[in-house]
């Protein structure tokens, strides 16, 4: 029996922006809900649990910033990712203050929100949807995103916690860029105290993996690098 879906909240007084993440979302294998508002959201709260709130910050009413408040106020600890077009470092620090769990500039890749979710569920101990959890083909290799298992024919390619972690993540996006910043956030322990050590881990387990599935490491076929981005991994 597959997993429950992971049902999402989307919270924004864009009717055009609403209307595609949840396309996206929902495309991806997750239930999606919308509010045009903080009190709209607050209405569908009540009777039903979501598994994480995609929230805006500059909405009409009461913001982003006071609704994520009211809701750590009241003890309830739902993930929540802000958007908003206001980068400035204090803005961030703001709603990571409020008890938010993540913060998202637009424009942002509807791809790049995908990841943050998925991350975010993952400490949670909330299964990806089942449409991102089938194995993946590249060359000789064939890896279960489920277990986390590697193979190369019937022989088990051996793998460390680290590694399967990022190949899990790359996997579940064949031929999409990730951001180095977003596989850094999903690694054990991440931080923004400690992002550039989480980065400079990514680049080094990046050079393991390639050791382990490329003929030539520093050509790689598989696991590429798109400088000043991230990397994709070219699969079946």
């Amino acid at each position: 029996m597959e997993a429950e879906q992971p049902h999402l909240l989307v919270v924004d007084d864009d009717e055009r922006i609403r209307t595609l993440l949840a396309r996206f979302l929902t495309g991806n294998g997750y239930r999606v809900t919308s509010a045009e508002s903080a009190e709209d959201a607050w209405a569908k709260l009540a009777p039903v649990h979501y598994d994480l709130l995609v929230v805006d910050v500059m909405m009409p009413g009461k913001n982003g910033f006071e609704f994520v408040t009211e809701l750590r106020g009241q003890g309830n600890p739902v993930p929540v990712i802000l958007l908003t077009a206001r980068t400035e470092a204090e803005d961030r620090i703001q709603g990571l203050e409020t008890g938010a769990d993540d913060y998202l500039a637009k424009p942002f890749e509807p791809r790049e929100l995908l990841l943050r979710i998925q991350a975010i569920l993952k400490r949670s101990n909330r299964p990806a949807p089942a449409s991102a959890s089938r194995p993946v083909r590249f060359g000789e290799f064939r890896f279960d995103i489920v277990r986390g298992d590697l193979r190369r024919g019937e022989e088990i390619v051996p793998l460390t916690t680290g590694e399967a972690g990022l190949l899990r993540i790359l996997a579940r996006n064949p031929g999409v860029t990730v951001p180095r910043a977003a596989l850094a956030d999903a690694g054990p322990g991440a931080s923004a105290a400690n992002a550039a050590n989480e980065s400079r881990a990514v680049d080094v387990q990046i050079t393991r993996l390639r050791r382990k599935i490329e003929d030539d490491p520093r050509n790689p076929r598989f696991l590429q690098t798109v400088w000043g981005e991230g990397y994709v991994l070219w699969a079946e």
